[in-house]
């Protein structure tokens, strides 16, 4: 198995050299960037693994690249003669995002798969055009607002775990947050009470972030890109083991669901929604397979993303007293401090305040910092050929800190997202969930959970985040995530004095 392992490797390396005239001639002399060489066979990746920490060098690498070609406005990036065109100004992107040819996602996204699953974020655009609009009724405002008790609910349970940790001198905020959000999406997408929180059951939420980080390892490892080689080395015999669990998780939830399903266990109005898998089910417009493949992306991708946009709106707050102090504020004229009454669709819509910094948290840690397009045809953006078959990619992160759109593009200042402001920030210059035909369909689900779990938290404690933002440093995975955990001393709000 080795030697045919070593063979494909080989082969694939091989073909890799076969492409390289081919793109060097058609791509890279117009494009801004360094040139490929025959001889440097790994290209722009030399400079990702002589950094300090390899998984802070990707990040470094581009942002470096960014500054370097602001005016061009993008630029091209090899890996093993394999060229990625990087976007980060908000007027390339848009005619990135608004180009027909441009619809589909990049090849790399097939890597992915095992991880996120077979639904629309990893599908073809003509093949999602269809299951969008099905799916479309999962994410009505009315159905939204049936999953808001839900998200209520298991935000107070939180906030119960939680207490005990009052009497510490600090907490690991990630792991709750992400049980907490497993129990939402299982309760409101499969309609399955699990009670991760409450059981401390850590597999999902550490093999989706485990199958993610290796992902990225994937990416800048060009020997791993031959499948066959991958699963025969540690790192890819990790990654199935991960995905394994994951698609063994989903398929009892999915199982359990529809046996409820064909026995009449079906929503009668006890439980506080419907779940998604019932609607679809009710709908009988997918096949059972389609539905299995959405709802396993929906969890998945769900979970990852909302947990990182609370966490990292969690830990902005907890260094900014000032605007914790506004939060209080407003969330005390909202509920007169009463901790119990459950929170409303009203009361969301009232937290105005609220809404700026989430929003602001999410411009300086988009969740989803990078996103590819692969071109269709030859395409013309900004005065430069895209040839057909290449990558494009959207590099949030950078777009976000643009000194033209953001002045003083690290401070975090909420005020940028008040009503009289928001109007100076162009179109395309601020896109937490992109845009357009393959944008992502489950952003106000996203928003509302995201706004529900902090206002629970908030109502009831006072945060402290206890490192520094220039001692936290973002990783580039298929979500945003810190490089060290994140530590915050919660205190209860009776008492106001965090010492």
């Amino acid at each position: 198995m080795i030697s045919l392992s070593a063979t494909f490797g080989v082969l694939g390396i091989l073909i890799i050299f076969l492409r390289y005239s081919f793109w060097r001639k058609k791509y890279s002399q117009l494009m801004p960037g360094k040139k490929p060489s025959f001889c440097n066979v790994f290209g722009d990746l030399i400079k990702i693994w002589t950094a300090k920490d390899v998984s802070l060098g990707v990040m470094s690498f581009l942002l470096k690249e960014a500054e370097l070609f602001h005016r061009e406005k993008l630029f091209c990036v090899w890996a093993a003669y394999v060229p990625f065109v990087i976007f980060f100004r908000a007027d390339v992107l848009k005619e990135l995002l608004t180009n027909n040819a441009l619809n589909d996602k990049s090849w790399a996204y097939e890597w992915i798969k095992p991880v996120l699953g077979k639904g629309l974020i990893t599908r073809t655009y003509e093949k999602s055009k269809a299951r969008r609009k099905v799916l479309s009724l999962c994410f009505h405002p009315g159905i939204l607002k049936s999953f808001l008790p839900v998200f209520s609910d298991e935000a107070q349970k939180l906030v119960n775990c939680l207490q005990k940790e009052t009497e510490n001198d600090f907490t690991y905020i990630s792991e709750p947050i992400s049980l907490c959000v497993v129990d939402i999406n299982c309760e409101t997408i499969f309609g399955i009470t699990i009670d991760a929180l409450g059981n401390k059951k850590l597999e999902r939420p550490q093999s989706v972030t485990s199958a993610a980080d290796i992902f990225m390892s994937k990416i800048i490892s060009p020997w791993h890109w031959v499948d066959i080689v991958f699963r025969n080395t540690r790192l890819g015999k990790e990654f199935h083991y991960h995905c394994d669990m994951l698609q063994e998780d989903t398929r009892k939830m999915i199982e359990e669901k529809k046996r409820q399903y064909l026995t009449k266990e079906k929503y009668t109005g006890g439980r506080k929604c419907k779940a998604m898998m019932e609607m679809l089910l009710d709908g009988n417009k997918l096949a059972d397979a389609e539905i299995d493949e959405e709802l396993e992306t929906f969890a998945r991708v769900g979970h990852i993303n909302t947990a990182a946009s609370v966490r990292w709106a969690l830990y902005l707050i907890g260094l900014y007293p000032d605007v914790q102090a506004k939060l209080h504020e407003e969330l005390d004229e909202v509920f007169e401090k009463d901790l119990q009454r459950p929170v409303t669709e009203e009361d969301l819509r009232q937290l105005r305040y609220l809404d700026c910094v989430l929003k602001e948290s999410s411009r300086l840690y988009p969740t989803v910092s990078l996103f590819a397009r692969q071109a269709n045809e030859d395409t013309k953006i900004s005065g430069y050929t895209i040839p057909k078959g290449a990558s494009c990619v959207a590099f949030l992160y950078c777009l976000h800190r643009d000194p033209e759109v953001f002045p003083d593009p690290e401070k975090f200042d909420p005020n940028r997202f008040l009503p009289e402001n928001k109007l100076s920030i162009p179109d395309y210059a601020f896109l937490p969930f992109s845009v357009g035909p393959r944008s992502c369909m489950g952003f106000k689900y996203a928003e509302m959970l995201s706004k529900t779990i902090v206002t629970q938290m908030l109502r009831n404690f006072t945060l402290q985040s206890l490192d520094k933002r220039d001692e936290i440093k973002a990783i580039l995975t298929p979500t945003l995530h810190p490089n060290i955990p994140i530590r915050i001393k919660i205190r209860s709000r009776f008492d106001r004095n965090i010492s």
